[in-house]
């Protein structure tokens, strides 16, 4: 992946559909992401989230819409050419997706063993280097059994920084952590982005941790953009729908009817 101008976006997202059957989970979702930021997608289940994620690093096709990465459109590739680009990038999924039959050492060596001809030598270099960053140089030999779920989720990083991707994607990267593995989480996350320049987009319905790593915010609602904007934005937005989200109002919004038409009725005014 080459060097993205500073003026223009390395990620855009460009009008895109998705449907399942006569669901309609994305409807028309656009937005940029910059390089070197950090992007959260917000949003509740169902809202489209995960599968707006799996479009932009190449696992499905949307509908319809266009995904460009550094300029190249990720949804008209194929064969060796989408395995070059998914070469280029680092994902971590909500499970960790650890070979449980494997360390840590050698679950992080199958990437580098699969796209490289690099040698063992050079490999457990690598391994040894990635376990440093992530503060896990000490489980190398331990099966993903052994570990912690905060671990595991580490060591899922550390697989996703093997070949030294330019953009990382997350899916729930807090999901079953407790507060303190969750904020080590979200350090980590900075720290990539202030020690290699790494561009991160992340799933997430954690606001706290929103709080600590947003660049950007993007918050899905029924399939569509709600808020594209700073944590600031999210936090000061007088819509109904987004005050709901960020305060964890469990009161439905029919019930707060009056509240929504009077926002849609001041933006007119």
């Amino acid at each position: 992946m080459s060097n993205s101008s500073s003026a223009g976006p390395l990620i855009v997202i460009e009008d895109v559909h998705h449907r399942f059957g006569d669901r309609e989970v994305l409807c028309g979702v656009s937005f940029e992401v910059k390089a070197g930021e950090t992007l959260c997608i917000l949003g509740g289940s169902g809202d489209g989230k995960t599968t707006l994620l799996k479009i932009m690093i190449g696992a499905l096709k949307p509908t319809s819409g266009r995904v460009l990465v550094d300029g190249e459109d990720v949804c008209a590739m194929r064969g060796s050419r989408l395995q070059d680009f998914r070469r280029k990038i680092g994902v971590t999924f909500q499970s960790g997706a650890l070979l449980s039959s494997l360390t840590v050492a050698e679950n992080l060596a199958l990437p580098l063993e699969y796209h490289t001809r690099l040698d063992v030598e050079t490999i457990e270099t690598i391994i040894k280097i990635k376990l440093q960053q992530v503060d896990l140089r000490q489980a190398a030999d331990l099966r993903p059994s052994e570990l912690s779920g905060g671990m595991r989720k580490r060591a899922a990083i550390a697989r996703a920084l093997a070949l030294d991707p330019k953009i990382l994607f997350y899916d729930e990267p807090s999901a079953g952590l407790d507060p303190i593995a969750t904020a080590r989480i979200d350090r980590l996350i900075n720290d990539l982005k202030e020690n290699m320049s790494i561009t991160s987009v992340v799933v997430t319905h954690v606001m706290e941790s929103v709080r600590r790593i947003a660049d950007h915010v993007i918050l899905q609602y029924r399939g569509k953009v709600l808020l594209d904007g700073t944590v600031n934005d999210l936090q000061v937005s007088a819509d109904p729908r987004v005050r709901q989200f960020v305060n964890g109002d469990l009161e439905p919004l029919q019930k707060d009817a009056t509240s929504l038409e009077s926002y849609h009725l001041d933006l007119l005014m």
